[in-house]
């Protein structure tokens, strides 16, 4: 028997992305844990270990069953941009992202029903035009900046800012499907498309 699959993520874009191989939670039960980046830390570091302490806090919550955990970060150099709550802090995201290439990181991790773990990162890098006020006034002004890792979501509207993309389109949005079908696969038993 398979066993139920929990995906420890309120994010919709996440379960969209599941949905793109096939996969559909028994269960959404989001991680609710203090993602305060600790002095020093790299964005890569942070995005693993914010991944794997979700799927842990939510493993604990869900016996028998196998956790699919995510965090996203975004870096520029060893700075890591915040997930942006306020227009200030947005505006000032895109203002370092303006004209120049940047470092998307998606950490997940999948525990298994045997209290098994299998962790990735993955690495994807972006290069935005220069963004002129007007351009910036304008995504602002969309909301489509809440809440997301460095201030934007690819998915939308800023995609038309994005000059290249190196690496995985999903793991911008938020979760690299090759890799994730990949330990998904090992962990459900079954292979995924």
């Amino acid at each position: 028997m398979t066993p139920r699959l929990v995906l420890a993520s309120a994010s919709p874009r996440r379960r969209e992305l599941l949905a793109r191989i096939g996969v559909t939670p028994d269960a959404i039960d989001p991680a609710d844990i203090d993602e305060t980046e600790a002095p020093g830390e790299l964005p890569r570091d942070l995005a693993l270990r914010l991944a794997l302490e979700k799927g842990r806090t939510v493993a604990a919550r869900h016996e028998g069953a196998v956790v699919l955990a995510a965090d996203t970060v975004v870096g520029v150099g060893r700075r890591i941009l915040p997930k942006t709550e306020t227009e200030e802090e947005a505006r000032a995201c895109l203002a370092l992202l303006s004209g120049r290439s940047h470092r998307v990181f998606t950490g997940f991790a999948v525990l298994g029903p045997g209290g098994e773990e299998r962790s990735r990162v993955v690495e994807t890098r972006v290069k935005v035009r220069h963004l002129s006020a007007e351009a910036v006034d304008a995504y602002l002004a969309s909301g489509e900046w809440r809440g997301k890792a460095g201030g934007y979501g690819i998915q939308g509207a800023f995609e038309a800012h994005v000059v290249s993309l190196i690496g995985s389109y999903a793991n911008v949005v938020g979760l690299p499907l090759y890799e994730a079908a990949n330990l998904l696969s090992a962990a459900l038993g079954r292979r995924l498309p």
